[in-house]
C-alpha cells in the first residue's frame, strides 16, 4: 500500500531509483524492497511518508485514527508573522492550476485580506495578541507597534487573491471584528478617532468584497444561512488536498489524509447547495447582503 502510494505521486518515475536515492540504499536492495522480497524497515517507512507527505495511519486497519500536524503556536507578534510564513509554505507547496479550488468557512472576515500596515490590519493583531498570550498587558491601541508586515505576507495575499476561491459567509462574519472595536472602545483601550478609522477600512473592506462578487469570476461567495461556520480552510488542485481546521484563534490542524479530504470536499458542496450564491444571485439579494454588513458599521459608528 505505501509503495503504491508513492507510485501514485512519482508518475513514471523509476521507484527503484526513487527509493534508492531517498533511503541512501543500493539499487539493489531498493528492488528487493518494491519486490516485496525485503520489508521496509520502521525508520525507511517513516522516511519515505515524511518525504512524499503521506500520512502512514491510512494503512492501519482502525480507519478513524488521523495523522495531522499542527501550526506552532502563537502567543507573540512574531510567532503570528511566523504562522504567515508557515501559510506561504503550504501554500507554495501545493501546485495550483486552473483547476484549483480553496474554499473557506469565513465564521470572521478571512485572515487573507489583513495582511498589510493599516490601522485594521494592525488592529486585528492587537486583539489576537490580547487574546492569545497570557503574558500580554494591555496597552493602548494607539500604543501597540507590532512588527510591519514583510514581503512574504505580501506574496500569501496575492496567491490567495489569484486563486479559485469559494467563501462561505453569513450574518455573522462581520460580527467578531464588530464586537472587538466596540469592547476595546468602551475600555478605553481604543481611542474614538482610531475606532472610526478602523471601521471606515472596514466599510472599504466589504466594499472590496461586494466590488469583487460581481467582477472577479475567480472568487465566489455564498450566504449560509443555516449553520454557523467554523474558518475552515480546504484547498485542492485536483490531485493533492489539504484540510486546514482551527485548533484556537489562530492556529491549525492540517492534513493531507485523501479519505478525510474527500469527506471535507463532499461536506463543502453539500453546504453549497442549501447556501444562495451572491454571484449568480439578483442584484437585490447582494444588495440585501452587504447593505446589512453596512448598516451594523454604519450603527457602531453612531454609537461611538
Amino acid at each position: 500500500m505505501l509503495l503504491k502510494e508513492i507510485r501514485s505521486k512519482i508518475g513514471n518515475q523509476s521507484l527503484n531509483d526513487e527509493l534508492a536515492n531517498i533511503l541512501n540504499i543500493s539499487y539493489d536492495a531498493a528492488h528487493r524492497r518494491t519486490s516485496l522480497k525485503s520489508k521496509f524497515s520502521l525508520e525507511e517507512s517513516l522516511q519515505l511518508a515524511k518525504y512524499y507527505n503521506i500520512s502512514l495511519d491510512r494503512f492501519l486497519e482502525n480507519t478513524d485514527n488521523l495523522l495531522v500536524r499542527k501550526t506552532k503556536v502563537v502567543n507573540k507578534t512574531e510567532d503570528l508573522h511566523s504562522f504567515f510564513e508557515n501559510t506561504l509554505d503550504i501554500l507554495s507547496s501545493i501546485s495550483f492550476s486552473e483547476n484549483s479550488v480553496i474554499y473557506y468557512s469565513a465564521k470572521d472576515i478571512p485572515f487573507f485580506y489583513t495582511l498589510s500596515d493599516t490601522p485594521l490590519s494592525r488592529f486585528k493583531i492587537y486583539v489576537w495578541m490580547n487574546l492569545l498570550s497570557s503574558k500580554q498587558v494591555f496597552i493602548p491601541f494607539q500604543d501597540f507597534q507590532p512588527e510591519p508586515f514583510n514581503s512574504k505576507t505580501k506574496v500569501l495575499k496575492e496567491i490567495y487573491e489569484n486563486q479559485n476561491v469559494i467563501e462561505l459567509w453569513n450574518d455573522m462574519t462581520i460580527s467578531s471584528i464588530l464586537l472587538q472595536i466596540s469592547f476595546y472602545f468602551e475600555i478605553g483601550l481604543l481611542q474614538k478617532n482610531g475606532a472610526l478609522e478602523i471601521l471606515e477600512e472596514l466599510n472599504h473592506l466589504i466594499q472590496y468584497i461586494e466590488n469583487k462578487t460581481e467582477t472577479n469570476p475567480r472568487f465566489q461567495i455564498y450566504q449560509n444561512e443555516l449553520v454557523h461556520l467554523s474558518n475552515d480552510i480546504f484547498i485542492s488542485n485536483g490531485t493533492q488536498s489539504t484540510m486546514a481546521i482551527p485548533c484556537n484563534m489562530f492556529g491549525y490542524l492540517l492534513t493531507n489524509d485523501a479519505k478525510t479530504c474527500r469527506e471535507t470536499l463532499n461536506y463543502f458542496e453539500h453546504q453549497i447547495k442549501n447556501c444562495k450564491s451572491l454571484n449568480t444571485a439578483g442584484n437585490r439579494d447582494r444588495k440585501l447582503f452587504f447593505n446589512k454588513m453596512y448598516r451594523q458599521i454604519e450603527q457602531l459608528k453612531e454609537k461611538i
